[in-house]
């Protein structure tokens, strides 16, 4: 083939694909928020803090959204979590952050843990997870629940009923979305302990970031949070920006969700009034 044909051809072939992938971007875009609040509703403000307490049947939806994420099954994700929380930026935090950005971000997941994270976290009280039959089922059978709802689905739904080619499918809605959901929650761990404003409490290492909290599906008020974390809404952020809060606010109100705890204004105040900063403050209110 002459080379003006060739780079014609490629060409072509390149706006094709590029066609593609936009027409099918809304839907991953979709994905990668119901996968995120399976992590963010789900195994985070549910099953690691127990901030609000939801039927079966809103359970069940958020164990099957969490599969869509694939970043372990929600008991082995709770139990590092609470890791985290109970001994933040020591040697029994999964990621701990004093060993640097890049290991706070991802590193953690590349070397083996280190032996007072494994030390430490069999102390801790999984009763409540262990023993729950949602979870139990989610990491009996958690290979092919992560198979299904991560990858095949996401790649068969848009093949069958939009006519999209596996190929772009599969790398945008299930291969792309999965990866770029995983650097969304890893920024919590990295980003959201180096860059951003202390409202609630100077002396932790945990920041406010409005990136994180877009990424992260309303996660990123990570001062807030390690302040209060028995606070169902985890930051003082609107709803526009705490969209995790909004799903968990309408599952409320259609009788899925009950028991949503939070902390008095009075409380938050004097608190900021003693450790943190009033102006700073402001910025997390939005």
């Amino acid at each position: 083939m002459p080379l003006n044909a060739l780079k014609t051809d490629l060409k072509c072939k390149h706006l094709i694909i590029m066609e593609e992938f936009s027409q099918l971007r809304p839907r991953a875009f979709l994905l990668y928020v119901f996968g995120g609040f399976g992590i963010t509703a789900g195994a985070h403000r549910l099953w690691s803090h127990k901030s609000y307490k939801a039927t079966t049947p809103m359970r069940i939806f958020l164990m099957l959204l969490n599969n869509i994420a694939l970043q372990n099954d929600v008991i082995e994700w709770a139990r590092d979590h609470r890791c985290h929380h109970k001994w933040t930026d020591t040697d029994a935090d999964p990621h701990n952050t004093t060993r640097g950005f890049f290991f706070a971000h991802m590193g953690w997941l590349l070397v083996r843990k280190h032996p007072q994270v494994k030390e430490q976290g069999a102390k801790l009280d999984m009763s409540d997870l262990l023993n729950d039959p949602v979870l139990a089922f989610q990491r009996k059978h958690y290979f092919p629940l992560v198979i299904l709802f991560c990858f095949v689905l996401p790649t068969i739904i848009p093949v069958y009923f939009w006519g999209e080619t596996a190929f772009i499918a599969f790398y945008t809605a299930a291969t792309f979305r999965y990866c770029f959901t995983l650097h969304a929650t890893w920024c919590i761990n990295s980003a959201a302990h180096y860059f951003g404003w202390k409202p609630y409490d100077h002396s932790v290492s945990p920041v406010e970031n409005v990136f994180t909290t877009i990424a992260a599906v309303g996660e990123g008020g990570h001062n807030f949070h390690h302040t209060f974390p028995q606070d169902y809404r985890t930051s003082e952020y609107s709803l526009k920006y705490n969209w995790t809060r909004v799903l968990i606010d309408v599952a409320a109100a259609l009788g899925l969700v009950y028991d949503r705890k939070t902390v008095a204004d009075d409380v938050i105040s004097r608190q900021v009034a003693n450790h943190g900063c009033e102006v700073s403050r402001e910025k997390s209110i939005m």
